[in-house]
């Protein structure tokens, strides 16, 4: 007889089911789970209300695969041109055991501490994520407790995502002598006279955001408590070379954010088990059973899932086919309090229903008096040009 399945073991073999079978075929084992990178995590704690997002990341279905098969492929994501530039960008910057980058880490972040002359470079190598992230940890511990420059590259951490580990895995960590522990984000976009493109600072503030509360974890469970420092180091090309510049960013603010929005997602296994029997994720199902299974599973639309989210065209189709506000966007949405549709807005303004001590419906209808106002204004004035 096997042994009991504990909490843990179920709810990984709940997630595998849901994935479904590679290819078609009885007897298959379940593809792998896609990983949940910080990217990803980053976007999900921006719409900690989608049910489907959590449901599908957390299972590790690739959501781009899926997307394909429900006939709504996703039209974002970074180019193998970008990719290779990126990989390469990075190769030069911790190349000669990554004397440039400590010495930006240095010069931005810690100018009091003393230079970083010498380091110390870990081999992080491990069997699996787990390992990895388990040989990260003993890593951070034994630099700490060394003292001076330590270097780790691509290190390997651990996150509780509603439930379920996601395993992330930022460009580097440094520890410093004091033993407090900088984040490193590397990046391909040009810093051009010192300052970079907002839109793409701020996501890169977001994914690192991430990155130090995986930390906190790690250094939480240590004695002294290591400093996770707050303030991250974002390295990217200077102007138009190929030269390495850096700037600090201060993450507070998304890290407050995040750990917030991350905490209120709905466990995972509570998503699943109100799932219909049977409900499977697989590519190799017939399209409308595809479809019927992705729509078992609420979503929260909004206009920023487009930038973010691979089936955020299969949902735009669907909240537009629901008349739902959602789609207009977050800041609506939220003016229209217990307006949830297009319809119920419509009529709210032209008095045909809602309560009108509701500050939503009041206003609606305000609005739509005014504009009637308006148009009879221009009206009247058209009419009097013409009899001129």
């Amino acid at each position: 007889m096997p042994p009991p399945r504990t909490p843990g073991t179920a709810l990984r073999h709940l997630l595998a089911e849901l994935r479904g079978p590679a290819a078609p075929g009885a007897g298959e084992p379940p593809p792998p789970p896609k990983a949940l990178d910080a990217r990803a995590l980053a976007a999900l704690a921006a719409n900690p209300g989608c049910d489907r997002r959590a449901l599908l990341d957390g299972a590790g279905v690739d959501k781009a695969a899926l997307a394909d098969a429900l006939g709504a492929p996703s039209s974002f994501g970074q180019s193998q041109f970008a990719l290779t530039r990126g990989n390469a960008f990075e190769k030069r910057v911790k190349a000669d055991g990554g004397a440039e980058l400590l010495r930006l880490v240095h010069e931005r972040l810690d100018p009091g501490a003393p230079p970083p002359e010498t380091s110390s470079v870990p081999d992080l190598t491990a069997v699996g994520p787990a390992g990895r992230t388990a040989r990260t940890a003993l890593a951070l511990r034994e630099a700490v407790a060394a003292g001076g420059w330590t270097l780790l590259d691509h290190p390997m951490l651990a996150l509780d995502v509603a439930g379920s580990p996601a395993f992330l895995e930022p460009d580097a960590v440094v520890v410093h002598p004091d033993g407090s522990w900088t984040v490193v984000e590397i990046k391909s976009f040009p810093m051009l006279d010192g300052s970079a493109d907002a839109a793409k600072v701020g996501a890169a503030a977001r994914q690192s955001a991430v990155y130090v509360l995986a930390l906190e974890e790690i250094a939480a469970r240590l004695e002294p408590v290591p400093v996770v420092r707050h303030r991250i180091l974002l390295v990217c090309p200077k102007d138009f070379s190929n030269l390495a510049t850096a700037a600090a960013v201060d993450v507070r603010k998304q890290r407050s954010v995040t750990r917030r929005q991350l905490a209120r997602l709905t466990r995972i296994e509570e998503i699943a088990g109100a799932l219909p029997e049977g409900t499977c994720f697989g590519l190799d199902l017939p399209p409308e059973r595809l479809s019927a299974a992705v729509e078992s599973v609420p979503a929260t639309y909004a206009p920023e899932c487009l930038s973010t989210c691979e089936l955020a065209f299969h949902c735009r189709e669907r909240s537009r086919a629901a008349g739902a506000v959602t789609a207009l966007g977050r800041a609506a949405r939220a003016e229209l309090g217990g307006l949830t549709t297009v319809d119920e807005v419509l009529a709210a303004a032209h008095g045909e229903a809602g309560d009108p001590a509701d500050p939503a419906v009041a206003a609606l209808r305000r609005a739509a008096d005014l504009r009637a106002e308006a148009l009879r204004h221009a009206a009247g004035a058209a009419t009097g040009s013409a009899a001129c």
